[in-house]
């Protein structure tokens, strides 16, 4: 018989130990070592049995055992002290109230994602875009940066994953209860204690509710919402019932709670509890996107505003990240679909539907007409825009070049962040531990510290070494507990599975790969030449052994199908002691798989690979990644930090191309990483190997901080951001946001009749030198326009074979002179100073001081031949 629910009871707890609840309830033992070292003291066996969940602990600790932790005064002393600590982190200025010094930096942050990975025992993740929105409210945290988080609360998490015996992913979805997580509902303070709810309207006069549950994140509120209440009906109540499951319908309506149900929950949280508004928001990919339709509602409605003004004042205030070079890994949907929330009965006073529609329109060429993208819809809405590493940048301003149609690729104002992922998280706390007995904080966070000799207070490599076996040696032993659970659950019986105490050795070179399952991942291109692999599996001086963990939509079959066939290559008996699948990818593997491996191997398909943080967090513990140059790898490999698997770009057959980049890596383990490895001096040490672990702890460990990142996001984007919301709202009833879409309207109509009549060049003779200077004038037709509203520009660059135009560099020119009919002379100068084949242009754009960039309007017209 089954339970159709699961609870704690909770414990009353003995006054001495009252402040073991606030402990539990913050989120930052997720990270604080001390911290979880309490409560695993409190009674070891039983923290291993809820897997580290202090809320699940304290609720399961018998009041015999409490008497007995409450009469032990070492124990009570710190239980004060590790409170006390946390106190102060709460509230010591830190580096936001410290060192930031910009006037304009923002009182508050609202950060809007799908899914967000604190911990394991807070399940509301699927993969990479999760972990790094829960590593970025970690780093706003320690930062002091005052973000408040905003997300679903999802009944079922994502899935658990489990293999049947011919080696198929099962997903299960068992029920969390929010009563029994570090939780607690946003209540009204009106005496009555009721839960806060908001709510939405929906198609057919219906409503969709919400609840606020608040996970505290160290400093950061994370505002989870939740539409598993009474006063929904069954419908409704589904709404946040998974995490990326269901019909496109079911999807639509998570995304508006997000978008638009979060807006109203930070309403209610900064009613509640006297918190500051946010003065920027940031939408986390583009799940969240209808937010932006939330805040022109409560401009339009509220304030007066034409839909026009209320976009520009959201506008201001926003910041979208795009995480994906994949379009199938966008959310589209039919505009029929979203016609039916945003149109007919269900059309929002003063916002009509085709103007939602737009937001989300692929009205360009080559986009669909029947499609609404919701990552159009956030470039759309957004003052600043970015990709999260250099090179995903560089693919996104391609992937969305249409909606700046008239300038270069180069120009798409898309920057971009790298990512980075929170130290205290995934370092271990074995390793965190030595490096701290030995350095100064200072030396950790620059990385100078790893490079000092013995007798300048450095790390042997010895000891380095040392280390490294043995969160090797942690790592096997976590593997052989879940191989043979797994096995287990796979129907085997305990007679059978003798072989699973010896699966792995502690000794040998470890290899890692971890990571969601879609096709371009490839899962499986270390399988290309199975009889290769399994030579370097088997060797019996210099083996290698792979651990492997991911886990695949559910309805991505691709995906589903690569696994099994990575499970049945590893449950052949010449090879499953030095290769195995372990499922149910999630935190609590990754904090032991990470540290524990050598290498990390990544093998994406390039360019598809937005960042990957996985090989970030196992640098931080001294291991070396060995990786196709994309993602974050692109712009950190430095030769001595690892290797980089060669590409095969250009070859257009997928399956030619899987074979030649397997190849390479055969090639690079063979003839490199094993023998450095192995390499060992008359002490066992591979000195070259612990060469480049000290450079890679070194040179990477400070640049693939989530502190590093979010330092940038804070400087480079919100508090520009910030600042353009404050001039938009004007000195009141948002004046500058009703100047700017009044002035964007005026120059879109006069726009038709913009062009270069002609354009003079002095200085350009038959010989032009380096040091040479040329004079540009161009006699422009505005029409009704005024030389204010533009900016002409001279864009020049390298000239290649086709007269294109590369490595682009603009200069605007001054207007000198105006004439009848709207004629205009803008002139300007330039000095050569390059060599070689070179050429310019000349164009007209839009300009105003109240525009994020020329760009802005998509405007551009250019002198013809």
């Amino acid at each position: 018989m089954r339970a159709i629910r699961r609870f704690t009871v909770r414990n009353v707890l003995p006054e001495t130990l009252a402040p073991l609840d606030r402990l539990a309830q913050n989120l930052r033992w997720s990270w604080h070592t001390p911290t979880r070292d309490l409560f695993a003291s409190l009674d070891p066996q039983l923290w291993t049995r809820v897997h580290g969940d202090p809320v699940a602990l304290l609720g399961s600790l018998s009041p015999r055992r409490l008497e007995q932790l409450a009469a032990d005064r070492s124990l009570v002393a710190e239980v004060q002290r590790l409170d006390a600590d946390l106190s102060t982190y709460l509230t010591e200025p830190r580096w936001y109230q410290q060192e930031l010094t910009d006037p304009d930096k923002p009182e508050a942050i609202a950060y809007f994602s799908a899914e967000y990975g604190i911990t394991a025992a807070l399940p509301q993740y699927s993969g990479g875009l999760g972990i790094l929105a829960g590593d970025h409210l970690k780093s706003a945290s320690d930062l002091g940066v005052p973000i408040v988080g905003v997300g679903l609360l999802y009944g079922a998490g994502y899935f658990k994953q489990s293999l049947t015996r011919d080696g198929w992913q099962h997903e299960t979805y068992p029920l969390l209860d929010p009563d029994n997580l570090p939780l607690h509902l946003l209540r009204e303070r009106d005496g009555s204690g009721a839960p806060a709810r908001i709510s939405l309207d929906l198609p057919a006069g219906r409503t969709l509710q919400a609840q606020i549950w608040v996970a505290q994140v160290g400093r950061v509120p994370l505002l989870l919402l939740d539409s598993n209440i009474t006063e929904n009906d069954d419908s409704a109540r589904r709404v946040t019932d998974r995490l990326y499951g269901g019909s496109a319908d079911h999807r639509l309506r998570q995304e508006l709670l997000l978008g638009m149900g979060g807006v109203k929950a930070v309403r209610a949280y900064s009613r509640i509890t006297g918190s500051p508004a946010p003065q920027v928001y940031h939408c986390n990919e583009g799940h969240a996107g209808f937010l932006s339709v939330e805040r022109i509602r409560e401009l339009v409605q509220g304030e007066g505003l034409t839909f026009e003004a209320a976009l520009e004042a959201v506008k201001a205030g926003t910041v979208f990240t795009t995480h994906t070079p994949v379009p199938a890994g966008i959310s589209r949907y039919g505009t029929e679909l979203v016609s039916e929330y945003f149109g007919g009965s269900a059309e929002i006073a003063g916002i009509p539907l085709e103007k939602v529609l737009a937001l989300g329109a692929e009205d360009f060429e080559g986009g669909n007409p029947a499609v609404y993208n919701m990552a159009i819809m956030g470039l759309r809405t957004a003052r600043r825009a970015n990709g999260v590493a250099k090179l995903h940048g560089k693919v996104s301003r391609g992937m969305f070049h249409q909606l700046w149609p008239g300038f270069d690729v180069s120009e798409v104002p898309i920057t971009s962040i790298t990512n980075g992922v929170h130290g205290p998280t995934w370092v271990d706390p074995e390793f965190a531990a030595l490096v701290e007995s030995r350095l100064s904080p200072e030396q950790i966070a620059s990385g100078e510290g790893f490079l000092l000799a013995p007798e300048e207070g450095g790390l042997t490599d010895d000891e380095l070494w040392r280390m490294r076996g043995t969160l090797r040696g942690k790592l096997v032993a976590e593997a052989r507990r879940r191989v043979r659970k797994s096995w287990l659950d796979r129907g085997a019986s305990p007679a059978e599975l003798g072989w699973t105490e010896d699966v792995l050795d502690p000794n040998a070179l470890t290899i890692g790969f971890a990571r969601r399952v879609p096709t371009y991942k490839r899962l499986t291109l270390m399988l290309s030449d199975p009889e290769r692999l399994t030579r370097l599996l088997t060797d019996p001086d210099r083996p290698i052994q792979i651990l492997v963990a991911g886990k695949s939509h559910p309805d991505d079959e691709q995906g589903v199908g690569l696994i099994q066939k990575l499970v049945q290559f590893a449950d052949g008996a010449g090879v499953r002691e030095r290769i195995v699948f372990l499922p149910n990818y999630d935190i609590a593997m990754a904090q032991h798989l990470m540290p524990g491996c050598d290498v990390w191997l990544n093998n994406p398909l390039r360019p598809l690979e937005a960042s990957g943080t996985s090989g970030m967090k196992c640098a931080l513990n001294g291991a070396l990644n060995l990786s196709i140059l994309d993602g974050w790898w692109d712009e950190w490999y430095d030769g001595r930090n690892g290797w980089a698997i060669p590409t095969a770009d250009g070859v257009q057959d997928q399956a030619e191309r899987d074979r030649l980049e397997a190849s390479a890596l055969y090639e690079l383990l063979e003839d490199t990483v094993v023998p450095r490895f192995y390499d060992r001096d008359a002490d066992g040490v591979p000195r070259h190997w612990m060469e480049m672990v000290r450079h890679t702890l070194a040179t990477l460990g400070p640049k693939v901080q989530a502190t590093r990142m979010v330092r940038e996001y804070v400087t480079t984007l919100y508090t520009p951001v910030a600042r353009s919301s404050r001039a938009l709202a004007g000195a009141a009833d948002h004046d500058g946001a009703r100047q700017l879409a009044d002035w964007k309207a005026r120059v879109r109509a006069g726009w038709p009749a913009v062009r270069v009549d002609h354009v003079e060049t002095e200085g350009v003779t038959d010989v032009v030198n380096v040091g040479d200077e040329i004079r540009v004038t161009a006699y422009v037709d505005l029409g009704e326009l005024r030389p204010d509203d533009v900016q002409v520009q001279a864009v020049a660059g390298r000239v290649e074979d086709d007269d294109s135009l590369t490595e682009l560099q603009v200069y605007p020119l001054e207007h000198v002179a105006s004439y009848e009919g709207g004629r205009h002379a803008f002139a300007g100068a330039r000095v050569l100073d390059a060599t070689g084949p070179f050429g310019y242009t000349v164009r007209v754009v839009p300009d105003s001081p109240l525009l994020a960039a020329p760009t802005e309007l998509g405007l551009a017209t250019s002198a013809e031949h």
